[in-house]
């Protein structure tokens, strides 16, 4: 009786230790390979049961035997690779590849350690990516290089090993510090550039109104003797020590006439340089708020275009005043004279005063 019941304990034992070699849990993640005598396809063809579903699965003991295959996405890091761009220029390159197993027969049996081997498939494709791309490729069209390196490692892995690269991202490019120096001074170059067209556009648009303002000022010297005494008066505001001497325009006219100055624009000129003032200004007005409309374009001092409505008159006056004085010398000569008879008492005899290297006659004393 002892033995018979040693007996079946013996064999309840046994029969305990065969049932718990032959279940086996699958977690929801996971899919079970069952290899049974080592083999997972029969005839070229995949045996029926040798892929397990996730749950709860029973094998054969010492016949079969379950491999578990990992279906979650992975992370994997790439190293950093050095290599040389198109246009010659050492980097440092290191990403990141997101992969899963789509199949798990070919991750098995297919390629061993397939973390390994897409690891290994990551490096060597950067290094050709890098080689193939220049350095604004890497550093502004990342997008593109991450669309073109996950192309080549998925050819290589999807198909034959049954792994999915889902996403390769670059992670971070690093330059020689000489190329970081020059780069740096670029962009200082090139902001220092567009601070220069801001502040030439904002001159150049400042000069179309500080010249309406000439022209209006040149109708009414008053204006002008205002515009000065309005100046005192804001120097004179602040506590300082400034001394403003005001000088009259007047001196300044009658020591340009006594040095031989050029004599004021003939009548005639002058009143249709008033007559055109209005059509001038509007011009200047409707150019200034056309320019603030649109973008500032201005690159080059060459590209500064004239002032309309401002410029023009000026070259006309010059070459109407050119044959003017070519078919007027005697006109001119006489008032020369004129002008000397009425200043008399501020001129010095033999004083020379003319226009185009002409001397004025001296003053008759008798008359």
């Amino acid at each position: 009786m002892e033995a018979a019941a040693l007996l079946i304990l013996v064999l309840g034992i046994l029969a305990l230790i065969g049932v718990a070699s032959a279940v086996r849990v699958v977690q929801q993640f996971e899919h079970g390979i069952v290899f049974r005598f080592g083999r997972v396809q029969a005839a070229g063809q995949l045996r029926p049961g040798a892929v397990r579903s996730p749950g709860l699965t029973f094998i054969v003991p010492v016949m079969e035997r379950m491999q578990k295959v990992n279906q979650q996405t992975v992370t994997m890091g790439v190293p950093g690779q050095d290599g040389i761009t198109q246009d010659n220029v050492s980097v440092r390159v290191d990403a990141v590849v997101y992969f899963r197993v789509i199949d798990p027969v070919k991750a098995i049996v297919n390629v061993q350690n397939y973390g390994y081997a897409v690891s290994q498939v990551a490096q060597t494709s950067l290094r050709s990516v890098i080689g193939q791309a220049d350095m604004q490729e890497l550093l502004g069209e990342r997008e593109k290089i991450n669309q073109k390196l996950r192309k080549i490692i998925d050819e290589i892995t999807q198909e034959p090993w049954g792994i999915l690269i889902e996403r390769v991202e670059i992670k971070d490019v690093s330059l020689p510090e000489g190329m970081k120096r020059s780069m740096a001074r670029q962009a200082e170059a090139e902001r220092e550039r567009r601070a220069r067209i801001i502040t030439a556009d904002g001159e150049f648009q400042a000069s179309k109104r500080l010249a309406a303002a000439a022209e209006i000022m040149s109708q009414d010297p008053a204006a002008l003797q205002l515009r000065l005494l309005q100046t005192v008066v804001e120097v004179s505001a602040e506590k300082n020590s400034t001394l403003v001497m005001p000088l009259p325009v007047e001196v300044l006219r009658f020591f340009d006439r006594m040095s031989g100055g050029a004599p004021a624009a003939p009548a005639a000129g002058a009143e249709k340089e008033r007559l055109d003032l209005g059509e001038r200004l509007a011009k200047a007005e409707q150019e200034l708020a056309k320019a603030a409309e649109r973008p500032s374009t201005l690159e080059a001092a060459e590209d500064v275009p004239p002032v309309i409505g401002l410029d023009a008159p000026k070259q006309e006056k010059e070459h109407e005043r050119a044959p003017g004085l070519e078919r007027g010398q005697g006109a001119d000569a006489e008032a020369q004279r004129e002008v000397g008879t009425n200043e008399q008492p501020d001129h010095v005899p033999g004083l020379t005063s003319g226009q185009d290297g002409q001397a004025a006659e001296p003053p008759d004393h008798k008359a």
